[in-house]
């Protein structure tokens, strides 16, 4: 199982970016994909997650209505549109995956796979 987050970089505030997770080794329709991000002096906060099989999407308070995730059509990439990007967004984003059931999409020790990091930084 590997994941490989990319696609981040500096904006200036209320700029977008697309953060892309390549995954392999594995398949998304036995896999829910979760976004995480952490700031520096900060924990790991949930930002987004995408389920397996009927792609049903969750988002954390601070993102809802900017970001969205989605799968692409061949499911191997799950993507992290990010708009309307606020300096406090800025933070190193991980995607994640998890196989097992219960639990909680929001909770980053209920990810078994993670992958390296994506500096987002938004300054002007």
């Amino acid at each position: 199982v590997q994941l490989q987050a990319s696609g981040g970089g500096l904006v200036q505030p209320g700029g977008s970016l697309r953060l892309s997770c390549a995954t392999s080794g594995f398949s998304l329709d036995e896999y829910d994909i979760g976004w995480f991000r952490q700031a520096p002096g900060k924990e790991r906060e949930f930002v987004s997650a995408i389920t397996r099989v009927v792609d049903d999407t969750f988002y954390g308070d601070s993102v809802k209505g900017r970001f969205t995730i989605s799968k692409d059509k061949g499911k191997t990439t799950v993507y992290l549109q990010m708009n309307s990007l606020k300096p406090e967004d800025t933070a190193v984003y991980y995607c994640s995956a998890r196989r097992i059931w219960g639990g909680s999409y929001t909770r980053p020790q209920d990810y078994e796979y993670w992958g390296q990091g994506t500096l987002v930084t938004v300054s002007s």
